[in-house]
């Protein structure tokens, strides 16, 4: 702004300003207002009407403004004072930290004027809090971006060394393009390229297909159709066979897939060395290994199982339900398969086979679930537990133990009190674990015990479980 050429700003040329509206002009033109003595103490006041955030400041009025302001705009004040004092012009502004009892703080931005020959200043403030939560908040903004790029670094650094030392052939491909994204150097290995070569490269370019978006589709589609698909294809440069194994995300709005590549011979030899491994070991293996159906019929058994019933070959007892074969028949077979299906597999069970002729064995089962969906399996682990037993050597010792443990009881009851309270509490274990493994089925857990149903009854009634099922 030039007043240079005009006249009016001339001493005598600006109208008197009345008492009465200069408090309310210089509230308006700053946030806060104070005429201060040169020995700090505050003269009056003035805040603005529309800063009620500033609260009632009447009461700084006759006091010291160092009793406001926190150390460091303590010794900023005493310079412009000092300044003042000595005849010099503060031309630049002061920004003051005012501090009310001791917990409230706000800082303002002061120009600050002497008035004629007086020993008073005044002092026209901005209130800067504002200005001061925005910049907190671009400092904890500019926080937050180095340390997520502290972390991007270091989620590449890991993904890059993961890439490094996989054994696996892997290649990121962009849905969008069909482009390589990255490729790891076994990936190169089987495609015949360099990692560099490779990325940003079109990725069914290096196949025999169809068509460009051919194989991205394929494998789009297959990866939607089965968590586990694979994709078999012809390499373009040396015409080898690759086997793909695709798997779809998304990140950042955009879908992905990441490609787990096998040379058709690597797959072959690996799997040819499981088939012929785990063949061995049902053949030649010490135990006896069954396949079933979901409902126990046979499906397949070694000689181990053969060995144990007693029969003469597989065509005996395939396509008969297991239950034949087990002492407790369809009870032990519903419990061990209910078990498998709820968890996946049952760790040891302990039951007895017969044979045609009537003859027991104790037995200790294992079961894992098998097959897929549509055709589920289930694969039994049977043991002899007789010839287990002769190879525990610590048994006895750890009935010697728990028979010491017994003995700390005496003196503290009768004979006939421990007796009766220990037979109760196996009995009531023992009640517990069957109803759980039939799942409440009194009639199996009755048989499997070796009870009547109306003793199983009355034992329910004394240990106080016939909750679990009021109907018998």
């Amino acid at each position: 702004m030039k007043t240079r050429d005009s006249k009016f700003w001339d001493f005598g040329s600006v109208p008197m300003i009345e008492p009465e509206y200069l408090g309310s002009i210089l509230a308006a033109a700053s946030d806060i207002a104070l005429f201060v003595k040169l020995d700090g103490n505050i003269l009056s006041i003035l805040v603005n009407e529309t800063e009620k955030s500033l609260g009632n400041l009447s009461h700084w009025e006759g006091r010291s403004i160092r009793d406001f302001l926190t150390t460091e705009s303590i010794e900023k004040l005493d310079v412009v004072i000092n300044q003042i004092k000595s005849g010099q012009s503060v031309m630049h502004s002061v920004e003051l930290n005012h501090q009310d009892n001791a917990i409230w703080q706000f800082p303002v931005r002061y120009s600050i004027h002497r008035l004629g020959a007086q020993d008073t200043i005044l002092m026209l403030g901005r209130d800067l809090r504002t200005i001061a939560e925005t910049q907190q908040q671009l400092i904890k903004a500019q926080i937050a971006i180095e340390r997520g790029y502290e972390e991007s670094r270091r989620l590449d650094a890991r993904f890059r060394i993961l890439m490094a030392n996989t054994r696996d052939a892997v290649v990121f491909v962009s849905i969008v393009d069909g482009k390589i994204i990255e490729a790891n150097g076994m990936a190169g290995d089987i495609m015949g390229l360099a990692t560099e070569v490779l990325t940003n490269t079109d990725f069914p370019s290096h196949f025999q297909s169809n068509g460009r978006g051919v194989l991205i589709s394929q494998l789009v589609a297959a990866t939607e159709e089965d968590a586990n698909a694979q994709c078999d294809a012809v390499l373009t440069l040396n015409g080898s066979s690759v086997r793909l194994y695709p798997s779809l995300f998304r990140s950042s709005g955009q879908r992905y897939l990441m490609c787990r590549l096998e040379a058709e011979e690597d797959s072959v030899a690996k799997d040819d060395d499981l088939s012929k491994n785990l063949l061995s070991l049902y053949q030649s293996g010490p135990d006896a290994i069954v396949f079933t159906q979901s409902n126990g019929v046979i499906e397949a058994a070694n000689d181990g199982f053969l060995d144990l019933i007693n029969a003469p070959s597989l065509p005996k007892v395939k396509g008969r339900s297991l239950a034949n074969f087990l002492t407790r028949g369809q009870i032990d077979l519903a419990v061990m398969l209910d078990n498998v299906v709820r968890s996946g597999q049952v760790r040891i069970y302990a039951t007895e086979l017969q044979n045609e002729f009537g003859a027991k064995l104790g037995v200790e089962v294992s079961v894992a679930k098998l097959g897929s969906t549509s055709k589920p399996l289930a694969a039994f682990v049977i043991r002899d537990s007789n010839r287990a037993q002769t190879l525990r050597p610590y048994a006895s010792e750890s009935n010697a133990h728990s028979g010491s443990s017994v003995s700390e009881l005496v003196g503290s009851a009768t004979l006939k009190e421990i007796v009766g309270e220990t037979n109760d509490m196996i009995e009531k274990i023992c009640i517990e674990t069957a109803l759980e493994m039939t799942k409440n089925n009194r009639a199996a857990a009755a048989e499997m015990l070796g009870l009547s149903r109306q003793s199983l009854y009355v034992k329910l009634r004394k240990f106080d479980l016939v909750s679990k099922d009021q109907d018998f």
